[in-house]
Parts: structure tokens; sequence; C-alpha cells
């Protein structure tokens, strides 16, 4: 993961309060507001299409959006946002194409740069561009260049991909395997289900699979340099080591959400389900940490209760080596015909556990009742609602923004209205500060009993 660099300005108050830690003196993080409001909004319409082999032809279309997609790929499902090359510039992370292994064999695992033009209250169109996926530079389309494809090339993987078959799903009814899928052993939404992607230390990328679960190894153009890693003890009914065995995790209910510390050498991974046996009202999660080092499982584990209006988690990033943010819903929309949609970022603390052992939790911002004075959609209303079923994607970008997207689940129906849904970005403005995952790293650098002062502009990575 790419982090925010901070640079303390000469004479902001930051300076003094940095200064005053590395001198020594004890320090609070600053608590969220309870409330919150829209600073930028950005929409990409469900329609927006990549080139690619031919996909859709396992899955049925809606909103008036048929399948298959003739030699194209839909740039949608953002599941998992990092930083992009230059400031303003954003990578996304698709998940499996359209939900399940058996309708999304050709639909290719990618990451897609992207460049919002944020409407704001001094202006902005509000439009999403492809960018250039190494430059950051403005694209005409996501074209080659804007994107990244998985692959394995060199057969890490240790079970049999979409890309060595003849037929997608190994079976002659169905159409022969995409030619660039099987030249160049892309990977695909039948092989792995990606709803998190991390960059460690060392510039790799980590993805977070909901079908093993499992964790996959990538350098940074997508090229797989480990197979899968599972999670000990835990098998969805999708993984396909389970040979007839029993499963104690629901299927589609793995990594949905995974951060990384600040050294960038652990993983901490966020099951989207309960393990059976952990909770018979199923509203206990896991929280494991992996490191990076040994490319094992530390034996560390939290857990992670879910709320009583909670059925799901979207994502999870860090705040620093022990506070995260988590994105929490249910699956109700503004068009279902009963139940109230609820949609909240939650903050977390790994290093305060309860009684029963779960981890500390506080809401942090209420995606159902954003402050939105300027109408920077256009709805004609002052309060901003964010209600679609998945919403996936949570960065930090600096101590009073979040940028937060959904996923759209194309061509999936019923967040807005009944078409197709759209993909919108929101810059989320927080009223009371929270620190950037890399000001913990300058703070703790001071510690050793001097003073330190570092003169700049913050900028991102």
């Amino acid at each position: 993961m790419k982090t925010t660099s901070f640079e303390i300005n000469k004479a902001g108050g930051k300076s003094l309060r940095l200064i005053a830690v590395a001198c020594g003196l004890a320090f609070a993080a600053p608590a969220f507001a309870a409330g919150a409001s829209l600073e930028g909004w950005a929409i990409m319409p469900a329609n927006t299409f990549a080139e690619g082999p031919t996909t859709g032809q396992f899955a049925s279309g809606a909103g008036g959006n048929p399948l298959p997609l003739l030699n194209k790929q839909s740039v949608q499902g953002f599941s998992a946002v990092l930083n992009g090359p230059v400031a303003g510039s954003y990578l996304f992370m698709p998940d499996n194409g359209f939900g399940t292994k058996g309708n999304s064999a050709d639909a290719l695992l990618r990451m897609y740069a992207v460049t919002p033009d944020f409407k704001t209250s001094s202006g902005g169109t509000g439009s999403v561009k492809a960018a250039n996926y190494n430059s950051g530079a403005a694209m005409a389309g996501f074209n080659a260049g804007s994107y990244i494809n998985l692959a394995d090339p060199d057969k890490k993987i240790g079970f049999a991909i979409q890309a060595d078959y003849t037929h997608y799903y190994n079976n002659a009814a169905n159409p022969l395997v995409d030619a660039s899928i099987r030249s160049g052993r892309l990977l695909t939404g039948a092989d792995f289900d990606v709803e998190s992607v991390r960059k460690d230390k060392n510039g790799n990328l980590w993805f977070g699979d909901e079908f093993g679960p499992f964790l996959v190894k990538a350098d940074a153009s997508g090229k797989v340099l480990r197979g899968e890693v599972g999670l000990p003890g835990v098998m969805s009914p999708q993984n396909p080591y389970l040979n007839g065995g029993t499963p104690n995790l629901n299927g589609s209910n793995g990594f949905e959400g995974m951060a990384i510390n600040r050294a960038g050498d652990k993983l901490f991974t966020l099951l989207e389900g309960t393990v059976a046996g952990d909770d018979a009202n199923r509203k206990t999660l896991r929280i494991n940490e992996f490191s990076i080092d040994t490319e094992s499982y530390t034996g560390q584990q939290w857990k992670y209760k879910l709320d009583a209006a909670g059925t799901n988690i979207g994502d999870m990033t860090a705040l620093n080596d022990h506070e995260f943010l988590v994105i929490e819903r249910n699956g109700v929309t503004a068009t279902s015909a009963s139940g109230t949609p609820f949609k909240k970022i939650f903050r977390i603390d790994i290093n305060k556990v309860d009684a029963a052992g779960y981890v500390d939790k506080s809401e942090a911002v209420d995606l159902m009742n954003i402050a939105d004075p300027d109408d920077l959609n256009g709805d004609g209303k002052t309060s901003f609602t964010f209600p679609f079923v998945t919403i996936e994607s949570v960065l930090v970008l600096d101590e009073n923004t979040l940028l937060v997207a959904n996923d759209n689940n194309y061509p999936g129906v019923g967040g807005r209205d009944l078409g197709s849904d759209n993909t919108e970005f929101l810059k989320i403005h927080l009223t009371s500060a929270v620190p950037e995952p890399s000001t913990y790293a300058l703070l703790l650098a001071g510690l050793g009993g001097i003073g330190f002062f570092v003169a700049g502009r913050r900028k991102r990575d």
C-alpha cells in the first residue's frame, strides 16, 4: 500500500504538536466527530468498459444492460483502493466480476488507474477518467497502460485455473477460453474472488480472496510470485482443496477486508463472515495477523463484532499499527421494499479488547447521513446518503479526508434506482482530524528524546 507522506508545516500547529511528542510528551490521537460532510463527489457511469476479451457469457444482464459484453471488460465492481502514482490518481481493484465462480470465468482480475475530477463547492465536473497506471497521466479510455492484469505465467497457483482449460469451466459445451487468457495465463473471477489488496514494504501486492479464503502474492505488474496461502483451519465451500470435506465458512465470506501496518511487514485480514462455532448469531468476524517476512500467519488473532444492524463488512484500512477503519453495512438499499439501509464506517483498536475478547469499536461516519450543504450530487438535498448494497473501498487521503467508493455489482440494480448502479466516489471531510497512517511513523521516530523538524508541504505518493 502506498501511504501518504506527512510533512510538517514550519508555522503550523501540527509542528508544535509533533515536536512535543518527540520530546516525550503525551499525545492522544484525535477522535472522530459524530458528523461528516461531503467535500467532493464524482460518478463513473455503470456502462464504463475497457479493452479485453468478451465477458459476461455466463451471467445475466440487468437494468437494460444485456450481457455478454463483446470484446470488452466492465470497469466496475471496485472492491479495494490504493493511492495512485501521482496526487489525485487512485488504483482501484474490481472483484471477481459477476459475483460467483460459476458466472465469472471470462472476467479478468485487474487493477485500474483512475483520476476523479471531484465536484466541489468551488467547481469540478464530477466525472472520472482513466489514467496511466504507472505515471498517472490522463488517458482517453481504459486501454492498455491504464490497468494491470493478474496473471500466473510461472504456474505458482496450486490448482487448475481457467487458463489451463480449452473450454471455460473445462466443459466442452462452453465456448473456448479466450486465447489471451490462455497465452498469458491471466487470472479470472472463476479462479479467485479478490476483495482486498495491499502493497508491502518490498513493493509487492497481496490480494485477499473470498473463495479460499486465500492470500495471493504478486509483483507490482500483477504477476503471481507465490501461490495461494490459506487461512489455517478455515475453508469456504468454494475452496478447491475442500475435497468433499465440510466447510466452516459460508461461501464468499473470506478476506473482504485487509489492512497493512506502517512498516509494510504485517497484514491484518478480516473475514466477511463468521467461522462455524465462533458465534451462533453470526456476528463475530476474525482478524488474523500475517507476516510479510515469513509469509505465514503469526498466530495473533482478534474478534470483531458486527453492529446489531450490520450483516457484512466492506473494507478495512489502517490508521496506525493498532487502529483501523472498517466499513460495515447491510443489504438494504434506497429501493428495497422493507428495512433501513445501514452503511457506516467504524474505528477499531486491537490494543483495546473487552471481557468477551472483542476489539474496541466506535462509529466514525454514518454514510447514510452526510452533510451536503452544496448539494454536490445534484439531488436537491443538503443531506447525502450512500444507500448501495456494497461499499467496499475506503482510503485515508489526509487527516481530515476519506475517499469512499461503492462496488456497483455490474450490471446490478437497486442502489438509488432500478437502473444499473453507477460507481460514485466520495471525498468525506471529517470535522475532527484523524492521524494519517504515516503520521504515526514520524511520531514514533521522534520518541528517542530529541526534537525534530521537517519542513515542506503535504504530498501523496
